[in-house]
């Protein structure tokens, strides 16, 4: 943390710009050492200033403007300098050269964010924020990572911490104050609805924060059915274009296709997969092995069946194994004669969509089932204040299972002073979703996930 990092922060190729971002102890001093124009180490904060980069040999570099920021009012906290330098490729290249050779250090993948948050700039959620704006592709995934950049999911966590805090400073002025009258005595019955509101606000969170994993990763959505559904002509038609290949030949999808629309501001990741039947081909085996993992795999299963077929065992035995999973029933050709007993589906009639791509018919019905089905409707109108990366989810279950035994510990009468230890650890525990509490070995497997220069 004592040394001066640089990067390219800008996407590597031809531009009209690109910065070079340089922050640490020396970073205005070495930046005036390749600058021709004004003494960097006299000028004022936060001011651009136009010159030339130069070589040990007063060669021009590069035409640039210079960003001076001192520290504490920069991202890093840090002394930090921007170049801003013409975007080719060759003159960046030097520039950062030029730094190099005067004494910074490249810097690592995430490396100015992580400085932003070891400084106190930023907790751990608004640092994942950061690449979850880079990384957003609609804009409710703007809006959800923006609201955690400002500290308001934050806030949620918090919230919890200070509910636990108040228990467990009761509970010890209970124990090492026992003559203070004044101060509620938290005993086992005191505690119950205490427990269980903390539990009921975990709850809450996690409830919410399904919202938030779908805004950032999507709908995982896979057409699955026998050959020859038309499978691929219906991920055309959601893509508006000829992505995978369409024949009579059954068998033609031997892999995955995927294609990405949006609906109601959601991504939909869509999987076209393999038919599945019993075949001796051992490519088609293949691809039908993979199209039942996606089973398992995905949020949403489209199931499609021939509306000018019956419905045999095969069918039924395919619907059994997705019943666990968000489906919806695509009777296809509706424009053909029908073939098929819908009461052997034993499915509730919502469940079941008619269509005939071919015609069609049906495609317009289908997106606004997948919003009533995923509540999309809800998500867009509501502020996206939820959290939204596994880490974090991940931690928060782990809270919730900790705390339902803290209650069952409760009522089987276990001292106050032990239950005080679980709920104390618990408030820990919570402490590394933001990083009030972490592990540096976290920190390095987060943040090398960055993209350089930032």
């Amino acid at each position: 943390m004592n040394d001066t990092i640089c990067a390219i922060s800008t996407s590597q190729g031809v531009g009209a710009i690109a910065i070079v971002r340089v922050s640490g102890e020396s970073a205005i001093s070495i930046v005036n050492q390749i600058f021709k124009g004004k003494d960097l180490t006299k000028v004022d904060s936060h001011i651009i200033h136009y010159g030339h980069i130069i070589d040990d040999n007063n060669i021009p570099i590069d035409e640039v403007l210079v960003s001076v920021m001192k520290s504490p009012r920069t991202f890093t906290t840090e002394d930090t300098v921007e170049i801003n330098t013409h975007g080719g490729i060759a003159p960046t290249n030097k520039v950062l050269e030029l730094l190099l050779e005067k004494g910074c250090r490249l810097a690592q993948p995430g490396e100015f964010t992580k400085r932003a948050f070891l400084n106190g700039r930023i907790d751990l959620l608004e640092a994942e924020a950061v690449m979850d704006m880079i990384d957003s592709k609609t804009e409710i995934q703007r809006k959800m990572a923006m609201n955690q950049i400002t500290g308001k999911t934050s806030d949620l966590i918090n919230e919890l911490r200070e509910d636990m805090i108040q228990i467990i400073s009761n509970i010890n002025v209970n124990i090492d104050y026992p003559e203070y009258d004044d101060v509620e005595e938290i005993t086992n019955e005191i505690l119950i609805p205490k427990i269980e509101k903390l539990k009921e606000k975990i709850n809450k969170v996690l409830k919410e924060s399904e919202n938030g994993k779908i805004i950032k990763e999507g709908i995982q959505t896979s057409i699955i059915g026998r050959p020859n559904v038309g499978k691929s002509s219906l991920l055309n038609a959601l893509l508006e274009e000829d992505k995978a290949i369409v024949t009579d030949i059954a068998g033609t999808t031997r892999d995955i296709v995927e294609g990405k629309i949006t609906i109601n501001g959601i991504l939909l990741n869509i999987l076209d997969t393999a038919g599945i039947r019993d075949t001796d081909n051992k490519i088609e085996a293949i691809g039908v092995e993979k199209s039942l993992q996606m089973i398992e795999d995905s949020d949403l299963i489209l199931f499609m069946i021939n509306n000018n077929e019956p419905i045999t065992e095969d069918i039924l035995e395919l619907l059994e194994k997705i019943k666990k999973k968000k489906y919806l029933i695509l009777i296809n050709k509706i424009d053909l004669k029908s073939k098929i007993n819908k009461d052997l589906l034993k499915v509730e009639p919502n469940k079941i969509i008619s269509l005939s791509i071919k015609e069609n018919q049906g495609i317009e019905e289908l997106k606004e089932k997948i919003v009533e089905l995923f509540h999309m409707d809800e998500i867009e109108t509501k502020d996206p204040t939820y959290l939204s990366n596994t880490r974090s989810i991940s931690i928060l279950k782990k809270c919730l299972k900790r705390v339902e035994e803290i209650e069952k510990a409760i009522q089987e009468n276990l001292p106050i002073d032990m239950i005080e230890l679980d709920i104390k650890s618990i408030w820990e525990e919570l402490g590394t979703i933001n990083g009030t509490t972490y592990e540096e070995e976290l920190l390095d497997e987060m943040f090398q996930r960055f993209c350089l220069g930032k």
